[in-house]
């Protein structure tokens, strides 16, 4: 069953590429339709498909009308309404996926306003994995309080996943814990997928997004505005994250939030992290790691 469902997803992913595209996308063996985590386009060079072991090559060459009608089917032909997020390099679809952009930026006063001349993409096929961290939740509470917690993985490891269950979890409840207020700080749409408003991913009832808003203004936004339990964000990667979540912290808001690292040894290597470990805000690690038959598994850990 789960199986059926990655390739579903596969499948409507692939209605978002131009139809000369995604017939080679289509042709595609059922297994590797289960694997595949993303298309990728750029022009002059044949569509390629994302698998675990690296990308394939599977369709002719993409030309720019091919991005131009990429980008037409995934805005239903109304690229104005996505400018937002098309000025940040991306587009959030309807369904849960996500389409990168790279081309030439349009500056204005310093800042990118759009961006025009598409050059390159790359078509996320998100895969809701709802209950993975059902047995991880629990893990994250003491004497009934929730913990600061850091998800650890390198790049693709599965963090943004684990991520969005948790915060599901979080605001759903349980049977022993009441559902929790969260806000989710989704500066790079990719965990709730917000499309006009609608989160294209379960989030859980109780939670409120804020959408393509960076951290570190996102953060205190929600301190002011929305009266956390639980503030959850993705990739700390700027001092001015770290200072947002010691002030969130400070007000006592539970965070949850993830970091490109393998262990807490990693994160002591990089200055940025180890300045966040210094700081004793985030009590708990979970890592996560993949098995060599492909599974992840979800190790919780005491902070040092």
């Amino acid at each position: 069953m789960e199986n059926q469902e990655a390739v579903r997803r596969y499948e409507e992913a692939a209605r978002f590429l131009p139809a000369r595209l995604r017939a080679s996308a289509l042709a595609l063996s059922e297994a590797d339709r289960a694997a595949a985590e993303e298309f990728r386009l750029r022009t002059g060079q044949p569509l390629a498909v994302l698998l675990p072991e690296g990308e394939r090559e599977i369709g002719p060459a993409v030309t720019p009308a091919d991005l131009e009608t990429l980008c037409d089917l995934a805005t239903d032909y109304s690229r104005y309404a996505a400018a937002e997020t098309l000025r940040c390099g991306y587009l959030a679809v309807r369904g849960g996926f996500r389409v990168g952009l790279c081309g030439t930026a349009v500056m204005k006063e310093g800042v990118c306003t759009s961006l025009r001349d598409v050059s390159s993409a790359a078509v996320r096929i998100a895969r809701e994995k709802r209950g993975i961290g059902e047995a991880v939740v629990p893990r994250l509470f003491r004497e009934g309080r929730f913990q600061n917690t850091l998800l650890l993985s390198p790049p693709g490891g599965g963090k943004t996943t684990l991520l969005r269950d948790l915060v599901r979890c979080l605001s759903a409840g349980g049977d022993d814990r009441e559902g929790l207020r969260v806000s989710l700080i989704d500066e790079r749409g990719e965990a709730a997928v917000m499309v006009r408003g609608v989160p294209q991913m379960d989030v859980g009832p109780r939670t409120d997004v804020l959408d393509a808003c960076p951290k570190a203004l996102g953060i205190p936004m929600a301190l002011r505005a929305m009266n956390p339990q639980v503030i959850a964000v993705d990739e700390i990667t700027a001092e001015a994250d770290l200072a947002a979540a010691v002030q969130a912290a400070g007000c006592g808001v539970g965070l949850l939030a993830t970091v490109h690292a393998s262990d807490a040894e990693e994160m002591a290597r990089r200055p940025l992290y180890r300045r966040l470990l210094a700081e004793g805000v985030f009590r708990l690690a979970v890592r996560i790691r993949r098995t060599e038959s492909g599974e992840r598994t979800y190790q919780v850990e005491e902070l040092p």
